[in-house]
């Protein structure tokens, strides 16, 4: 199970974090998705912002399941504008789509096996 979580953590991660370069240098791919959906310039920032803090705790096990939390958060805003304003191809390419499912089933699959994490925090002393 432990090699199983880090396959999935890291290959989350590794998409999630190879993105950061096109949103922080605002790469016309970037600016195009995110005047698409109402959200430049200030949405490619911020969703760079928040993968890249997934994208960390996603490969620090203690924080393993945050990570993936949030991951599955902002992935979940990215299908959503796909499958809405976007289409599923961007600029001829369905890369950025299947990168998207991939993250979601990844991070989905995290939180599933590492459920009883989040359940002491809701479970009273």
């Amino acid at each position: 199970m432990k090699l199983l979580l880090w396959i999935l953590s890291i290959l989350a991660a590794l998409i999630l974090l190879q993105t950061l370069y096109f949103k922080f240098t605002g790469q016309p791919e970037s600016i195009y998705i995110f005047e698409t959906v109402g959200m430049e310039p200030w949405g490619h920032y911020g969703s760079g912002i928040v993968e890249l803090i997934a994208g960390i705790l996603l490969l620090i096990p203690k924080f393993r399941h945050w990570g993936a939390l949030i991951g599955i958060g902002v992935i979940s805003g990215a299908i959503f504008f796909h499958f809405t304003s976007l289409g599923l191809e961007v600029y001829g390419d369905y890369t950025l789509f299947l990168y998207a499912m991939v993250v979601f089933v990844c991070t989905l699959t995290i939180l599933i096996i590492e459920r009883n994490k989040f359940k002491a925090l809701f479970s009273k002393p």
